[in-house]
């Protein structure tokens, strides 16, 4: 909006072509949400070799979908392996299908200065989990899943809220990468 009609605003003469272009954009934008996904098929859903492991993108707005405010995937860690350790500032929620392992989890002090630092605990907290279970994960907690069994993979589905990164925030840190262990024989 230009200056002279920011000033005239509060006076109630503001020319109607801003009301139009506002008319025009919200229709613009039910068109464009109403093309987006509301169904995704198996074949839209790619698996990813990630930093993280093997995941399966459920839902995320890069998709296609309509959906902005939640973002799911599952993920298998192979058995005896583990996910990569990370931090992010959404809070998340681990639905374990199958399986048995633990999570740590290391609480994440702020400090807000001129910028602002994490500090991370030193020890973590273990969270044993099997079948049936589901792992809340605190906003900025660092934390990292465990297959506990030598034998069989474990399997979950995990979704957070990217709501900080479409603040303008890329809050993922990537601490260490997946391990994969190979079973011997």
């Amino acid at each position: 909006m230009r200056h002279e009609e920011t000033n005239k605003w509060g006076q109630g003469d503001l020319k109607a072509s801003f009301y139009e272009e506002q008319l025009i954009e919200g229709q613009e934008h039910k068109e464009q949400e109403e093309s987006l996904l509301k169904v995704v098929k198996p074949h839209q859903m790619p698996w990813e070799e990630s930093r993280q492991g093997r995941i399966k993108h459920l839902l995320n707005e890069k998709m296609g979908t309509r959906m902005k405010s939640v973002e799911a995937y599952m993920q298998i860690i192979p058995p005896g392996s583990s996910s990569g350790k990370h931090r992010h500032m959404g809070e998340e929620l681990v639905y374990i299908l199958e399986g048995k392992g633990y999570d740590l989890h290391w609480d994440v002090e702020m400090i807000l200065t001129e910028r602002y630092e994490w500090k991370v605990a030193d020890q973590p907290t273990r969270y044993e989990w099997e079948e049936g279970d589901l792992v809340y994960i605190p906003p900025n907690t660092v934390h990292q899943h465990f297959n506990a069994d030598p034998n069989q993979p474990v399997r979950f589905i995990s979704a957070w809220n990217p709501l900080y990164g479409c603040l303008g925030f890329n809050d993922l840190e990537q601490i260490e990468d997946a391990v994969r262990r190979t079973r011997q024989t």
